[in-house]
């Protein structure tokens, strides 16, 4: 699971890089700020999704529906979050100052990049990882069972009084 994780995060920093070397972007202190910056906020995105993903899986969904699942709850704020953060950063884009121009640019661009492999990516490494569709999963929680423990254990306490 970490290097299904890892891949979709990565890319956008390869990405980077490449482009920084292609245009002659040095790298000094304040542009390879952009590769913790930019792994850090894309790796929530990417850590947000997963969670989803693993309470679907343990709730007995199949790692089709789970994605599907993730990708409703968790896609919409996912593309909120990185057009805000674009935004925020590509401001910096109009600096005078060359190394926070670059920043702003850079950032903005890896952002831009990672909203989309984790929206495109991930979801299709999580699919042909698991292939097991119909598998149950281990840990999975059989809520159903878990609520008419709940409901006779409540009665038998109602008897009691």
């Amino acid at each position: 699971m970490v290097i299904i994780a890892l891949l979709p995060n990565f890319l956008p920093l390869f990405l980077t890089a490449g482009i920084m070397g292609f245009a002659g972007i040095p790298l000094k202190p304040s542009t390879a700020l952009i590769f913790s910056v930019a792994f850090g906020i894309a790796v929530d995105d990417t850590i947000h999704f997963l969670a989803r993903f693993r309470l679907a899986r343990r709730t007995g969904d199949g790692v089709k529906s789970a994605v599907s699942n993730s990708f409703k709850d968790t896609g919409v704020s996912m593309i909120y979050t990185s057009i805000i953060l674009f935004f925020g950063f590509v401001i910096f884009a109009f600096s005078s100052y060359g190394g926070t121009q670059a920043l702003g640019q850079l950032t903005s661009l890896t952002l831009f990049t990672a909203l989309f492999t984790n929206l495109l990516l991930l979801p299709s490494l999580l699919i042909s990882v698991n292939k097991d569709d119909d598998v149950v999963p281990e840990g999975y929680i059989n809520y159903e069972e878990e609520q008419e423990d709940v409901n006779a254990l409540r009665e038998f306490l109602q008897e009691e009084e």
